[in-house]
């Protein structure tokens, strides 16, 4: 099991991922997609990334408008996995020309 981060720890990861807002024991962010077709395609290419990586976002899907909620739950919290699948999805979400 991945290891629970601390405040500061938590903190600190945040400041290298700047779109991304702590909500209690997760982690989110929202885009918005150029269209309903490219918020699709970008939500199939973070759901491959996810499963790679066996760590799975909450994502809620609002026409062009995406959230998504990262936090691991077998922990109990906030832990390096959940900000290491956030930089990804930061990757991806500027290939699909989302801001």
């Amino acid at each position: 099991m991945a290891d629970l981060l601390d405040d500061a720890a938590v903190t600190g990861r945040l400041k290298e991922l700047p779109n991304w807002t702590r909500d209690g024991n997760e982690i989110r962010r929202r885009v918005k997609a150029p269209s309903f077709m490219a918020g699709i395609e970008l939500v199939g290419e973070v759901a491959r990334a996810a499963e790679e990586a066996d760590h799975h976002p909450d994502i809620d899907i609002r026409w062009r408008t995406l959230t998504f909620a990262l936090s691991t739950h077998s922990a109990g919290g906030l832990t390096g996995r959940d900000f290491d699948l956030a930089a990804r999805i930061d990757a991806i979400a500027e290939r699909h020309g989302a801001d």
